[in-house]
């Protein structure tokens, strides 16, 4: 244990700093270094976990009850290529008016989606209504 004068005198006498390192502690704890180089070196190691990192976007597509097969095609080559971009996919099927009253087509169209993007991604969270809409969300498989 020493006095905060001395520690002062201590560190300036090595030309470093004097740090509280747990300055509500009895007595305060306080620790002789370079600040400056500590602030550096904090701030390379953010920066480099920040550059590892991967920022997933969630992509959605659209579609219809009564979408034609062609469109359908369309629509599972642009998920499949999201997927191997890495990007989640929310798929949704729109109904409008008196489809409504028919969502097991939607649910069939679903399912068939399900399928065809089934070697880029699996499903994260399965069919679900809301409101005119049935949602599905699927993520690209793991490349290990």
């Amino acid at each position: 244990m020493m006095s905060a004068k001395e520690a002062l005198d201590l560190a300036i006498e090595q030309d470093l700093d004097l740090v509280k390192i747990a300055p509500n502690a009895q007595p305060p704890v306080c620790k002789i270094m370079d600040y400056g180089k500590y602030c550096f070196e904090q701030d390379k190691r953010e920066k480099e976990a920040r550059k590892n990192q991967k920022v997933i976007d969630i992509k959605e597509i659209r579609m219809s009850s009564t979408i034609d097969t062609h469109d359908f095609q369309t629509k599972v080559n642009q998920g499949v290529k999201f997927l191997k971009g890495g990007d989640k996919l929310k798929v949704s099927v729109r109904f409008r008016k008196r489809s409504v009253a028919h969502p097991h087509l939607g649910e069939d169209l679903m399912n068939k989606y399900k399928e065809a993007v089934s070697e880029a991604g699996v499903v994260d969270k399965p069919i679900k209504m809301e409101g005119r809409s049935l949602v599905m969300f699927v993520s690209p498989k793991s490349t290990k």
